[in-house]
């Protein structure tokens, strides 16, 4: 017994002033290592507000702008790219302005490699036919063109929009006035909705076509989304079948279901009926879009209500038709031929006019308008 403790205190002995020693090193070796690394990082790394300096004095943003766009940009430890991409991006005919609105878009555009990004994408457009300004514009509005793959992403969306519209220009003119809708997912979103519309719906291609020229982000909405429309159209009483169909689709893409609510209350204020709303709106759906404030319906329905009781309503003329024409053609159609025999109508619409806007309901004068 006395020999093993004997041992165990050697061994202690022994053995701990050189645990010690080690860990001694070790901890003088891990501290040297930190000493180092921290000095080479201090000596590599720029003063942390640096990129708010670049983007104040080279892009032109305020500090509290540069401040919030910075933070993407904090892993840079030098301006060799951000300069590189804002000097391709002047050579390429932006200005500044519209080059801030790229950086405030996505501030990570300038950590982009010119040579293997940016520049093989303008070289792309450009062989397309697009003006410098086209490109320009196009990229302002639709700066997805920037981050997407070239050949996996733009090349496949080019051509299906092209086929769906009928063609390259019409693509390059929606896309350089409102781009968010090209880059829609060809198998999530377009090729779904072109099989619900043409196969379940009957709607010709040609027939879509159409509608889709004036507004094509009617293709680029959700599935779900285009089939709850779908919905509300035929809750209209409009069959799948009517060439008013798309048309109507079209219209109600651009009515929120309480702009419609909201008319169908107002026309119900005049007395009519369910019905009778629904059968004008099949009929002109596009009166729905319209802004239908008091300042335009209540005159014209009260000058048709008078011409009716005076029994010089000759023609029935759709309600929904007559709230779509301009201020002065109401004149010209409904006041004007009946003012002599019918100056009421002048009461109703009032001596100097019912403003809408810039529109102005007025008794114009024959050099104004040609009228005898």
């Amino acid at each position: 017994m006395a020999v093993a403790t004997l041992r165990s205190v050697l061994r202690c002995e022994i053995l701990l002033p050189l645990f010690e020693t080690c860990r001694l090193r070790d901890l003088l070796c891990f501290s040297s290592s930190v000493d180092a690394a921290a000095a080479v990082c201090g000596t590599a790394s720029p003063d942390p507000h640096f990129m708010v300096e670049y983007l104040v004095n080279s892009c032109g943003f305020s500090p509290s702008e540069a401040a919030k766009f910075s933070k993407p940009l904090a892993h840079l430890r030098s301006t060799e790219k951000p300069d590189a991409v804002v000097n391709f991006m002047r050579s390429q005919g932006f200005d500044g302005a519209g080059i801030r609105k790229v950086i405030s878009l996505r501030p990570i555009y300038l950590c982009c490699n010119v040579e293997k990004n940016l520049a093989p994408k303008f070289q792309f457009l450009r062989d397309l036919g697009l003006s410098e300004s086209d490109i320009v514009d196009a990229i302002l509005k639709n700066n997805a063109i920037l981050r997407h793959d070239l050949h996996r992403s733009f090349v496949p969306k080019l051509e299906v929009w092209e086929s769906l519209l009928g063609s390259r220009e019409l693509v390059f003119k929606h896309l350089k006035k409102t781009g968010w809708f090209f880059f829609s997912s060809v198998e999530k979103t377009l090729h779904p909705n072109l099989k619900f519309l043409r196969d379940e719906c009957g709607i010709p291609e040609e027939r879509l076509s159409l509608v889709l020229r004036g507004r094509p982000q009617l293709m680029s909405q959700k599935p779900e989304s285009l089939r709850a429309l779908v919905a509300r159209v035929e809750e209209l009483g409009m069959p799948r079948q009517s060439r008013m169909f798309i048309w109507t689709l079209k219209v109600f893409h651009k009515v929120s279901k309480e702009r419609f609510e909201a008319k169908v209350e107002l026309m119900r204020s005049f007395g009519w009926s369910e019905s009778e709303f629904s059968s004008a709106a099949r009929k002109g759906p596009t009166f729905l879009a319209m802004s239908l404030d008091t300042k335009r319906v209540i005159p014209r329905f009260r000058v048709t209500e008078m011409l009716k009781s005076k029994g010089l309503w000759t023609r029935q003329y759709k309600f929904a038709w007559i709230l779509c024409l301009s201020d002065t053609k109401f004149m010209e159609k409904f006041v004007l031929p009946h003012k002599e025999n019918v100056p009421e109508l002048l009461d109703i619409l009032g001596v100097a006019g019912t403003c809408k806007g810039n529109d102005t309901f007025h008794l114009a004068s024959e050099d104004e308008e040609g009228l005898s």
